[in-house]
């Protein structure tokens, strides 16, 4: 395993994370009774081999169901000072509320602390606000902070680039989880300034929202190769040094086996990765066209401003990769999660475009003209049934 200095936590943090999102056994709180003995067995053999890797950073959430009740019963096994322990609990309008919450958290990993705590899901300014408030959750977590049950603060987003850097300008967080990979690369500026800040910047699903590169099509498979595409994205991730760790949603011990097949060439990444960045731009432009994709994101309208609220900018860029790299399933998934997503995926898909005008809010497109028609093929390509986040099924 290689480790990088998580900002100034000056945490040795492993170039990946061991994310607990996916070896649980429900999305919500239970019993601990009710938790069947062969998924605590899974969990536990999934932890043990992440420690076995040197993968010593557990990260869950509140939100995330029996995740962590069920760590509980396997963490105060290990030496404590040799974990990095990660939780997140979502900001609320009542910080006391925050604060029950965060001792639920506690109690269930069976942790006399955590050593770091996310502000989980700062997606919009009204949750900032719940945050940073006089008497709002980050003063609260600053006096769990004194109590020593915190070692550092940070806080999770999957927001607007502006709400993050918005966020991290505030100076109050020590880091950030945040999605950025080689298919989104829209953050980008966001990590710069986290960077200015000395913050630590730990990369959310990077496989997963990454582009489902655990079952990745034929097509993208061939463009990435000699690499794995799963491979290919942890590489390009890490890198950028500004980047210390990517999270893993393990589900079972193998899962992170691919991985490490990165930490090889992390030393020398850009020989074998140039001549695949090279491939995968000159297919979209072969599909594409050159100008659409130089310049197809440019002057779009947010969803805010856009009638029927329609998330152009996802839906344009779930179309491109669906037709230059064969990415349909992905786009499907995420394609419809549009008009259930709430604040974690905002905005509706584009099944009512053809009724009505957006000739005002692309105004400042170079492709106002085209962009209807691509947002009515992107939904006959990637339409159907409302999917919703696991955190809701």
């Amino acid at each position: 395993m290689q480790y990088r200095r998580f900002g100034r936590t000056e945490l040795a943090m492993p170039v990946f994370s061991c994310g607990g999102m996916r070896y649980q056994y429900k999305w919500k709180d239970v019993p601990a009774w009710e938790i069947p003995g062969d998924n605590q067995r899974n969990l536990e053999a999934t932890i043990n081999r992440s420690l076995e890797v040197g993968i010593n950073h557990i990260e869950t959430a509140r939100g995330y169901g029996t995740s962590e009740m069920q760590l509980g019963k396997i963490l105060p096994k290990f030496p404590r000072e040799k974990l990095i322990i990660q939780t997140k609990v979502s900001p609320k309008e009542d910080p006391k509320e925050f604060r029950r919450q965060f001792n639920q958290s506690l109690k269930f990993l069976q942790l006399d602390y955590v050593d770091l705590l996310g502000l989980h899901g700062i997606n919009t300014e009204e949750i900032l606000d719940y945050c940073i408030r006089p008497g709002g959750c980050l003063e609260e977590a600053r006096k769990l902070q004194k109590q020593g049950k915190i070692r550092f603060i940070g806080f999770s987003t999957h927001g607007a680039t502006d709400i993050i850097k918005k966020t991290i300008k505030t100076d109050s967080f020590d880091y950030v989880n945040l999605h950025w990979y080689y298919i989104n690369q829209v953050n980008w500026s966001a990590i710069e300034a986290a960077k200015k800040h000395d913050m630590g910047v730990f990369i959310i699903s990077p496989s997963d929202k990454g582009g489902k590169l655990y079952d990745p099509p034929k097509k993208l498979v061939e463009l990435c190769q000699p690499l794995s595409p799963m491979v290919f994205n942890d590489l390009f991730c890490l890198s950028h040094p500004e980047v210390h760790t990517l999270s893993l949603g393990a589900a079972r011990p193998r899962d992170f086996d691919e991985h490490l097949k990165t930490l090889s060439l992390l030393d020398d990444p850009q020989p074998i990765l140039k001549p695949i960045l090279a491939r995968l731009e000159e297919e979209a432009i072969k599909i594409l066209g050159e100008d659409w994709v130089k310049s197809w994101d440019k002057g779009l309208p947010n969803y805010q401003e856009t009638p029927g609220n329609i998330n152009i900018e996802t839906i344009l860029w779930l179309r491109n990769l669906a037709l230059a790299y064969n990415m349909i399933e992905y786009g499907k998934m995420r394609y419809n999660l549009l008009g259930s997503g709430g604040h974690w995926f905002p905005g509706k898909n584009a099944e009512n475009v053809q009724k009505l005008d957006l000739s005002n809010c692309l105004s400042h497109s170079p492709h106002r003209d085209k962009i209807p028609d691509c947002l009515a093929e992107a939904h006959r390509l990637l339409g159907g049934q409302s999917i919703q986040r696991l955190s809701q099924s």
